[in-house]
């Protein structure tokens, strides 16, 4: 599997809150979040340095419309990749406190548990 179909699988789950996801997975995601909303940046730096309100106003949509679409997925990785480390996916609810979001982070950077646990079996792959 190349890197790219790797990057979007997460949104071909974007519901299944079953099941783990291994590092690489979560990760890849991750990338693939940070490279899109940087791209979706561009045209809205650019319509505060022109100031142009139209253009700044299609990015504000288009970035919002991205963030929209990819919060179930985001959500439902985070979950996955937590069932991998054995812990409950409840405890993402912690990324709305404050400092929870670290802890989401830690065990998002921890290996998932070597063997099967209660979420199923070890992620094989991407």
């Amino acid at each position: 599997m190349d890197a790219v179909q790797e990057m979007i699988l997460p949104l071909k789950r974007y519901a299944q809150f079953d099941g783990r996801a291994n590092r690489r997975e979560y990760w890849m995601f991750q990338l693939f979040m940070l490279i899109v909303s940087a791209v979706l940046m561009v045209p809205l730096i650019a319509g505060l340095v022109m100031q142009s309100d139209g253009l700044g106003i299609a990015s504000i949509i288009l970035f919002v419309v991205f963030w929209l679409a990819t919060f179930l997925p985001v959500i439902a990785v985070t979950v996955r990749r937590l069932h991998d480390c054995n812990q409950s996916g409840w405890l993402y609810l912690l990324a709305f406190v404050p400092f929870g979001g670290l802890v989401i982070f830690v065990f998002a950077l921890m290996p998932g548990t070597p063997q099967e646990n209660v979420y199923g079996p070890v992620p094989t792959g991407p």
